[in-house]
């Protein structure tokens, strides 16, 4: 979710509603915990599941809050230190996670709260790993976790009903394999570690192993689920009003259905033959709380989700449908920037906003278009340094032709998932503008252009996104890639591309599909990010050192980047001869998607040119 980064409201009284009752008997306690997950863990929640976001005022997708009897913090990633610095208001200190002298959040219980501390927590919103990891470090202080339920709710009057819309069956021409193939895998993989059985409780996981889609969550085409895989049965727990003869039909008599509420009592059914017989539950590690203690921390294994492993690897079905979707997008965003350089010629004036929409209707009109994989951030001039922004009316500011513009946008198609930044001048850059962007540029080039061993993970490739950056002194403080969907979440994990540990735990291997984003902002003046979806392909060396293979990108984005604003005197032959050839592409594979002497093929025509 990313908002309108201007808007900010009071939270004066929710915040001291929410301390009564975090007092008050049987709670009792000293501080309550608000993550922006749900249940599931998704980054990106139903508005029914934005508890973070209703006590805090702060939009953005990613943060934590904490709210103690006498303060309240928030923290959050350089991607959203300006939104956040906007959004909260004075009963807030903003806590920019990641920078020298912040603690982090575990260490903020620790080190800011009185000893002995009761830490309320809702176990539905917490890992099972970071609880634990929590309760061993407030031992230090003699503190305690203390699982109670969400007490936002309980002072949120005014909350949304949860989501229960009809769900999507797709078929083995768009998935490349049966549910029941999938499910067969998964078994063999369970088998080989030595499980009884896991519990799948990932929404866009549940997703893809069912071959479904939904619509419960913005952006994201997914449904509120949880699945109990075991080498016997298979069942899937659905909310009653997204059940119907279809779904029923899809997921034949080898599925059963179970109602979406009672996973929990199923599971703590589900421990007491485990210990008869001896047997574990794999529960990945992204798993909440309140399911690993209904099944019993000594029945489970807990590890990376196979099923995220196995969706992170697209079939050949797969990658086909993202390639050709990118194409159609290709088209729509190519059509949408040259008819926003035609208004804005004409003098007519159109705000951020106006321009979203307008991408928004170039994408309907694309085979397969189902809606958008986030919301588009189309950003004028200053609000471009806001990395993740939403213009909204009526705060949307003018796109002012004498400023940098930068547009992120992506959209959901029945064969895959598109994500594309592109950053355009329309007038005439300056100089110091066109050196960023050039910059930025070599990064994306570095990234594209990367030949690496199998083993290598996005963390030890991401300092090539940054070399040509550091060398003027400059960087930006989000990661350079992350993995996307087949018609699923923009962001996919395992594996991404970035400085944090996590990046280094997934190696890139064929199939995978990541997104290559390097950038750079100014605070109160502009940014630049340079975005196009790879996918991960074997690479033909010249030799094998150790007998290993070797691996490369194919990028399936094909949108010109502006050369106005390269600086040519910065660039190598390679990195020329780089553009000429992406250049190329994008003029062969787009201009049979665009109709003839239009004005999207006109644009298309002039920008392909060669450095």
């Amino acid at each position: 979710m990313t908002s309108a980064a201007t808007t900010m409201i009071d939270t004066s009284d929710r915040v001291q509603k929410l301390r009564q009752v975090m007092q008050s008997p049987p709670y009792g306690v000293n501080a309550f915990v608000i993550p922006s997950e749900d249940a599931h863990q998704s980054e990106y929640v139903a508005e029914c599941d934005e508890q973070r976001a209703y006590i805090s005022g702060f939009t953005g997708s990613a943060g934590l809050a904490i709210v103690s009897t006498d303060s309240a913090a928030l923290f959050t990633d350089g991607r959203y230190f300006l939104q956040a610095s906007q959004q909260l208001d004075a009963n807030w200190a903003l806590m920019k996670s990641g920078l020298p002298g912040i603690p982090t959040w575990q260490e903020y219980l620790v080190k800011n709260l009185p000893a002995g501390s009761r830490i309320g927590i809702d176990p539905l919103l917490l890992t099972a790993t970071d609880a634990r990891k929590l309760e061993t470090e407030l031992a230090q202080v003699e503190s305690s976790l203390v699982s109670v339920p969400n007490l936002v709710d309980m002072i949120w009057k005014d909350r949304p009903s949860r989501p229960a819309r009809p769900l999507m069956i797709l078929s083995t021409s768009t998935t490349g394999k049966t549910h029941t193939e999938k499910i067969q895998q998964l078994r063999r993989t369970l088998e080989e570690k030595g499980v009884a059985g896991c519990v799948v409780s990932g929404l866009d996981e549940i997703a893809w192993l069912f071959n479904m889609r939904g619509s419960d969550v913005h952006c994201n085409p997914v449904f509120f689920a949880y699945a109990i895989i075991t080498q016997d049965d298979v069942q899937l727990y659905l909310q009653d009003k997204a059940i119907s003869t279809k779904v029923k039909k899809h997921l034949g008599s080898e599925v059963l259905i179970r109602p979406y509420e009672t996973i929990y009592e199923d599971l703590r059914a589900l421990s007491k033959k485990l210990k008869d017989n001896k047997h574990k539950i794999l529960l990945g590690t992204r798993t909440n709380l309140a399911l690993s203690v209904a099944l019993g921390k000594e029945n489970t294994l807990e590890v990376r989700s196979p099923v995220t492993d196995a969706k992170a690897i697209k079939n050949d079905v797969e990658l086909e449908g993202m390639r050709q979707c990118h194409l159609r997008d290709a088209a729509a965003v190519i059509n949408y920037f040259a008819w926003l350089e035609e208004q804005l010629g004409k003098g007519i004036e159109l705000d951020e906003a106006d321009g979203a929409e307008r991408l928004q209707q170039f994408r309907v009109e694309q085979k397969g278009f189902v809606g958008p994989s986030f919301d588009t951030i189309s950003s004028t001039g200053p609000n471009g340094a806001i990395i993740h922004y939403k213009p909204e009316k009526p705060t949307a500011a003018t796109i002012d032709p004498d400023q940098v513009y930068l547009c992120d946008s992506g959209a959901q198609y029945l064969d895959g998932t598109t994500d594309i930044t592109r950053t355009l001048h329309f007038k005439t850059p300056t100089e110091y503008e066109r050196r960023c962007f050039t910059r930025v540029l070599q990064g994306h080039i570095a990234i594209d252009s990367a030949v690496f061993p199998d083993g290598t993970t996005g963390y030890l490739l991401d300092i090539l996104s940054r070399r040509a950056l550091w060398s003027d002194g400059l960087d930006f403080r989000h990661g350079t890639g992350h993995g996307v969907g087949a018609f699923l979440n923009v962001h996919e994990g395992p594996h991404g591309c970035g400085a944090r540990p996590a990046f280094n735990e997934v190696p890139l291997t064929p199939g995978m599909t990541l997104t290559n984003e390097p950038g750079y902002y100014e605070d109160g003046r502009f940014g630049i990010r340079i975005e196009n979806v790879l996918v991960v392909r074997k690479a033909q060396t010249r030799h094998r050192f150790g007998g290993k293979e070797y691996y490369g990108f194919d990028h399936i984005t094909f949108v010109p980047i502006q050369t106005k604003m390269i600086d040519r005197t910065l660039l190598s032959r390679e990195e020329v001869e780089w553009v000429n050839r992406y250049h190329t592409e994008c003029l062969e594979r787009v201009s049979p998607f665009l109709k003839k002497d239009s004005l999207g093929l006109r644009w298309l025509q002039r920008e392909a040119a060669p450095l």
